[in-house]
C-alpha cells in the first residue's frame, strides 16, 4: 500500500517532464502506475491481513473495493485525458494534478491513522481546486474552484474538530480498534457533537443538501477531471467516511434521523435539478449530487440490506456515471456543443461513442440486462419496508431514466442539426466508455460471482459483521419488479415529453439552486467586507496602533486564563529585602521621569536608570552573568539611542494628549496585568522546582558547568537559534539601508 501511494505521488512529479520529452505518449505511460495498482489489489499482491503493512495503512473489503474504482477508473482516465487534451501545452500539468488528486483518494481510503486520514483528506481539496480551475484565465473556473474549496475546506475543519472529539472519547486513533469495538461511543457526552461535526464534512464533501452547490459548479473543471471526480473520487469520500464510521457512530436515532432526512432531500431535489437541465456534464453534475443523498440515505437506515444496496449502488454509479461523463467529453471535444438539445443523428458518424453511451445511459435508467438494473433491484427490496421512501424512488428513479435517455441516447437519434460537423473520437477517448460499457453487462451477467468475491467483503466490513451477499439478475414476478418497471415507465414518459417536463422542472431547479447560491454568496460577500474592514482597522501602517492590537489581545488571553483557572493572583505573603524595595522604588521613579521628561537625552537617561536597575536586581538575586550581560546591553542602548537622537531634527510632539492618555491606560494596565502573572506564579508551589533538573543534568547530559550557557545553547538551543536569525535579518536590513543612502550632486553617495 505504501508503494502504491509513493507511484501516485512520484507519478505526478514526472508528468510534466514525461510531457515535455514523449508528448505523444506521457499520457499512456502514466496510465501503467494506476493499472499496475489496479492489478496488485485485484490479484491480491497488496495484503489484508493484520500486520502485513504498517498500522497507520489499512485494507479491508470496504477500501478496496474503492481502490479497485479509484485505480481502475483512473487507468481509464489518464488514456481518456491523453486524448482530450491533446496538444494543449499544459497538459503535463494538468496529469501532475490527476495523480495527485489520484494518490490522496487513495490515501483517503487505505488509511487506518485518522490524522493520516484527515491530510489525505485535505488533500483531495487542495487538488480537486486545481483540477476545477485548470483553465485559470477563466473568471468563471476561478470562482467555480474557489467555491469548491471553501465549502469542502470548511468541511474539513469541522470533521478535524470531530476526529479530535471522537478521539479523545474513544482513546484511540486508529480506525481499525474503532471499528474493533473500543469504548461505546454512542453513550459518550460528546456523543452529538461528534456526530454533527463528522456529518458536516462529508456533507460538504459529498454535496449533500445544503452544501449540494458547490458540485453543478465544478463542472468548469476539464471532463476528465469531472469523470474522476463524480464517478469514484473525492465526491464519494464523504460517502466513505459515514460508511466507516456506521458501525461506531450509527444505530442510534440521531444518526438515522439526520443522515436519512439530508439523503432524502439531496436524493429527490438532486434528481428534480437534474431533470430541468440541458448542458451535458450539468444533467450529470445533478444525477450524481443525488445518487450521493441515495447513499446516504442507505447508510442511515444501516440494516444489513441496505449496506448491501449501498455497495452495490456504489459500484453501478461509478460505472456508469464516468462512462457516461467521458462520452459527453466526446461529444463536446467532436462537435463543439454542450447543450443536448442542439445535438442528434451522430450514431452512424461516432458508433463507438454511441455504443458506449447507449450502454451507459440504459444502466444509470435501470434497463435490464445492465448491471444499473440489479443495482436499483437490490435498492428497492433494501426500502421496501418504508412507502414513502419507496415513492421517492419511483421519483427519482425515473429522473434518471430521464437523464440516462437525454445523454446516452438523445444525441445520437433522430434528425442531425444543421449545421452540425463531427467525426468519431480518438481511440483513446473511446476505450473508457466501450470498456466500462462491457463491464455493466458482465457484471449483470455475472453477478452472483461479484457480490460474492466483491461486493460481500465490502458491505460486511461497513455494517461491523459478516453477512452473504447474494446477487441474482432474475428474481421472477414481484412487487419490486413492477415498481421497477413503472419507474421505466414514468421515465420514458418524461422522455417523450422532454421539452414540457425540462420546462416545468428548470423552473423548480431554479428556485432550489439560487438559494443555496444566494446564501453562498451573501456568506461570501459578507466575510470579504468583514476582512476589508477588519484590514482597514488593524493594517494603520501605525507602529503605535500594531503594539497596541498586541498588548490587548495578550491582555485578554491571559485575563481568561487567569478567570476559567481559578488560580489566586496575590499569594498569602510576599517577603522583599529592603535593599530591593528600595531599588525596586527608584526604577519606577526613573520610568516615570523617562515618561515626563521634557528633553531626549532626559528620557534616555532614565530609561538607562531603569535597566542598570534591572542588572543590579540580577545580580542582587545571585545571577551575575545576567547582570553583567544586562550591564553591556543597556549601556550599549543607551549609547546608540543618544547617538541616534542626536541626529534627529528637533520637532514637536506627534501624539495629542487624548492618545497619549490612551497609551498610559493601556501600558498601566498591562503592567499590571504582567505583575499579578508573576505574583501568581511565585504563589504556586511546586513539588520539584524547575532548577533542580537544570542543576542535574546540565553537566550530565550537556558537560557544561555554567547552568545558564548550557540552557541558552542545549535545553534552549532552538530558542536561541531563532533570537541569533532575528538579530542577523535586523543587522541585514540595517545594512541595505545604509547602502542604499541617496547620491549627492556630484555622483558621490
Amino acid at each position: 500500500m505504501v508503494s502504491a501511494l509513493i507511484s501516485c505521488f512520484a507519478g505526478a512529479l514526472l508528468a510534466p517532464v514525461l510531457h515535455r520529452r514523449v508528448p505523444s505518449w506521457s499520457g499512456v505511460i502514466l496510465a501503467l502506475i494506476p493499472f499496475g495498482i489496479f492489478v496488485s489489489v485485484l490479484g491480491g499482491a497488496i495484503g489484508i491481513e493484520a500486520g502485513v503493512e504498517p498500522a497507520y495503512l489499512r485494507l479491508d473489503g470496504f477500501s478496496r473495493l474503492f481502490a479497485l474504482l479509484i485505480s481502475g477508473i483512473g487507468t481509464l482516465i489518464m488514456l481518456y485525458t491523453h486524448g482530450y487534451l491533446k496538444g494543449d501545452p499544459l497538459q503535463g500539468r494538468f496529469m501532475l494534478y490527476m495523480m495527485a488528486f489520484m494518490g490522496s483518494m487513495l490515501g483517503v481510503v487505505l488509511s487506518n491513522h485518522l490524522l493520516l486520514l484527515f491530510i489525505f483528506w485535505e488533500l483531495t481539496s487542495f487538488t480537486s481546486y486545481l483540477l476545477i480551475g485548470y483553465n485559470h484565465t477563466s473568471q468563471a473556473a476561478r470562482d467555480a474552484a474557489l467555491q469548491a474549496m471553501l465549502v469542502t475546506v470548511s468541511g474539513g475543519l469541522a470533521l478535524m474538530a470531530g476526529v479530535i472529539l471522537l478521539t479523545g472519547a474513544a482513546g484511540t486513533w486508529y480506525l481499525s480498534e474503532l471499528l474493533a469495538g473500543k469504548g461505546d461511543l454512542t453513550a459518550h457526552a460528546h456523543y452529538l457533537p461528534i456526530l454533527i461535526l463528522v456529518a458536516l464534512g462529508a456533507f460538504t464533501k459529498s454535496a449533500q443538501f445544503p452544501f449540494h452547490f458547490w458540485l453543478p459548479g465544478a463542472m468548469q473543471a476539464p471532463t476528465p477531471a469531472s469523470a474522476y471526480l463524480h464517478s469514484s473520487t473525492m465526491v464519494k469520500a464523504g460517502v466513505y467516511l459515514l460508511a466507516r464510521f456506521a458501525p461506531v457512530l450509527g444505530g442510534t436515532p440521531e444518526w438515522s434521523g439526520l443522515l436519512m432526512t439530508v439523503g432524502a432531500i439531496t436524493f429527490i431535489g438532486g434528481a428534480l435539478m437534474a431533470a430541468g437541465q440541458h448542458i451535458l456534464k450539468r444533467l450529470l453534475a445533478y444525477t450524481t449530487v443525488s445518487a450521493l443523498g441515495a447513499m446516504v440515505m442507505l447508510i442511515g437506515v444501516g440494516s444489513p440490506y441496505t449496506m448491501k444496496a449501498l455497495v452495490v449502488l456504489i459500484l453501478a454509479h461509478a460505472f456508469y456515471k464516468a462512462a457516461l461523463f467521458m462520452v459527453a467529453g466526446a461529444l463536446t471535444h467532436e462537435t463543439g456543443e454542450k447543450s443536448v438539445d442542439r445535438l442528434g443523428g451522430l450514431r452512424k458518424l461516432m458508433p463507438f461513442t454511441f455504443a458506449g453511451a447507449l450502454v451507459a445511459g440504459l444502466s444509470m435508467g435501470g434497463f435490464p440486462p445492465l448491471f444499473g438494473f440489479v443495482a436499483k433491484e437490490v435498492w428497492l427490496h433494501a426500502l421496501g419496508s418504508a412507502p414513502g421512501l419507496t415513492v421517492a424512488t419511483v421519483i427519482g428513479g425515473a429522473a434518471y431514466v430521464l437523464v440516462g435517455l437525454s445523454v446516452g441516447l438523445k444525441p445520437f437519434v433522430g434528425a442531425m442539426p444543421e449545421g452540425l460537423r463531427t467525426h468519431e473520437a480518438p481511440w483513446l477517448m473511446r476505450v473508457g466508455p466501450l470498456v466500462l460499457g462491457a463491464g455493466t453487462i458482465l457484471f449483470a451477467v455475472f453477478c452472483g460471482a461479484v457480490g460474492t468475491a466483491l461486493l460481500e467483503p465490502a458491505a460486511a466490513a461497513v455494517y461491523g459483521k459478516s453477512y452473504a451477499v447474494k446477487l441474482q439478475f432474475w428474481e421472477g414476478f414481484n412487487r419490486y419488479l413492477m415498481i421497477s418497471l413503472a419507474t421505466l415507465a414514468v421515465g420514458v414518459g418524461a422522455y417523450r415529453v422532454r421539452g414540457r417536463f425540462v420546462a416545468w422542472a428548470g423552473r423548480l431547479s431554479g428556485v432550489a439552486v439560487w438559494g443555496a447560491e444566494a446564501g453562498y454568496q451573501r456568506f461570501l460577500k459578507g466575510v470579504l467586507s468583514f476582512a476589508g474592514w477588519q484590514t482597514r482597522r488593524l493594517q494603520t501602517g501605525i507602529l503605535r496602533d500594531y503594539i497596541r492590537v498586541v498588548v490587548l489581545f495578550a491582555m485578554a488571553l491571559v485575563g481568561v486564563a487567569f478567570w476559567r483557572s481559578g488560580v489566586t493572583l496575590l499569594p498569602s505573603s510576599i517577603t522583599a529585602e529592603p535593599a530591593g524595595v528600595l531599588l525596586a522604588v527608584v526604577m519606577a521613579v526613573a520610568t516615570l521621569a523617562t515618561i515626563v521628561a521634557k528633553s531626549r537625552l532626559g528620557s534616555i537617561l532614565c530609561l538607562g536608570i531603569v535597566g542598570y536597575g534591572v542588572a543590579i536586581l540580577f545580580s542582587f538575586y545571585g545571577a551575575p552573568d545576567l547582570a553583567m550581560t544586562q550591564l553591556v546591553i543597556e549601556s550599549l542602548t543607551v549609547i546608540l539611542i543618544t547617538l541616534a537622537f542626536y541626529h534627529l531634527p528637533h520637532g514637536r510632539r506627534a501624539s495629542s494628549v487624548r492618545t497619549c492618555w490612551v497609551d498610559g491606560v493601556i501600558a498601566t494596565v498591562f503592567g499590571g496585568v504582567m505583575t499579578l502573572l508573576v505574583l501568581a506564579v511565585v504563589g504556586v508551589e511546586h513539588v520539584t522546582p524547575v532548577s533542580d533538573y537544570f542543576l542535574k543534568n546540565s553537566y550530565v547530559a550537556a558537560h557544561g558547568r555554567n547552568v545558564v550557557n548550557v540552557i541558552l545553547v542545549d535545553f534552549r538551543a532552538l530558542d536561541t537559534l531563532g533570537e541569533i536569525t532575528v538579530l542577523m535579518v535586523a543587522a541585514l536590513g540595517g545594512l541595505a539601508l545604509l547602502k542604499l543612502r541617496p547620491k549627492r550632486k556630484g555622483g558621490e553617495s
